[in-house]
């Protein structure tokens, strides 16, 4: 096998400390995670996408962010302070697809992937693993969500300003991101575009489509505390701008659980506000941690769901 390409080690900044959903704070609090016995509050997972992107750009040209693909799997959380660089396979002759990873300086996986360009982006990482999930057993907390499920907002428009603050969800803006990311690009700048517009960092579409996703109506039994396990954002007409207008829908792809948490797959596709075209697709993997939810017992007992030890 060919030496794999290294980025630099960076140092990745946490940015949700005072996240809210549900009413309560996240898993990106620290007394938060330090309750359900992580080792102190994780940095977002797509911040490290970021430091893929002069690698990316480097192995694909422009046609990265008109056509590009990352998926990955979340492997290890990161907290402040903890150094990650990223890696990619060399490109193989007539291929569009490489496998890509992240790790700390201890040698510790943070995530591990894909990374590719369309048209045709072949097997990606999180399309792999949605073919091998095995069927759910009984699920809790996520028991009145259904495979096939689309959201009850489609289609909720959406924009994303240089100066926008995003929420409770993503207390921040671009310009908030852009002084604390790990790989700064001149395209994230409009006067540096060749679209005469800034692209949107590929860190901060998940936030695009996350924005606005309270108006889905996928309902969970809570409050209980999730988590990023996997995320592929797919541009397949780009790039996508800032100040520009979007049309997303939303779908449940996949339904999954483990010994400790319950998972859903949630695709949601992007549309040109103006053209109604498709122009990107993110799929979400989110887990939540069972034990973060104080009535799981009583709740799996009342559906009859068999609790494993």
């Amino acid at each position: 096998m060919a030496e794999l390409i290294y980025s630099e080690f960076r140092d990745p900044k946490q940015m949700l400390a005072d996240q809210e959903y549900d009413g309560h704070l996240s898993l990106h609090d620290d007394k938060m995670a330090e309750d359900l016995g992580f080792a102190g509050a994780p940095i977002e997972g797509p911040t490290h996408f970021s430091q893929f992107v002069p690698m990316l750009h480097e192995m694909f040209g422009d046609r990265w962010f008109e056509q590009g693909c990352i998926s990955a799997h979340y492997k290890n959380m990161v907290v402040e302070g903890e150094r990650v660089r990223v890696f990619a396979e060399p490109l193989a002759e007539g291929s569009t697809l490489t496998r890509i990873g992240a790790e700390k300086s201890d040698g510790t996986p943070v995530l591990t992937g894909t990374a590719s360009v369309g048209p045709d982006h072949g097997k990606t990482e999180i399309s792999q693993r949605i073919e091998m999930l095995r069927p759910s057993k009984q699920l809790v907390i996520l028991s009145d969500l259904k495979v096939g499920q689309k959201g009850a907002g489609n289609p909720e428009s959406a924009i994303m300003g240089t100066d926008q603050h995003m929420g409770k969800l993503y207390p921040f803006s671009i310009n908030d991101k852009l002084k604390v990311i790990t790989e700064l690009h001149p395209y994230y700048y409009a006067d540096q575009s060749p679209w005469e517009n800034a692209v949107i960092p590929l860190e901060m579409v998940s936030i695009l489509t996350q924005y606005t996703g309270g108006r889905s109506g996928f309902r969970s039994r809570g409050p209980a505390v999730g988590m990023f396990a996997g995320l592929e954002i797919k541009i397949i007409d780009g790039p996508l701008l800032v100040d520009h207008a979007y049309k997303l829908e939303r779908e449940i792809v996949a339904l999954s659980e483990s010994r400790r948490t319950e998972s859903s797959w949630v695709r949601t596709s992007v549309y040109d506000g103006e053209s109604d075209k498709l122009v990107a697709e993110v799929i979400l993997n989110s887990a939540t941690l069972k034990a973060s939810y104080a009535k799981y017992d009583e709740d799996a007992a009342a559906l009859g769901k068999v609790i494993e030890g």
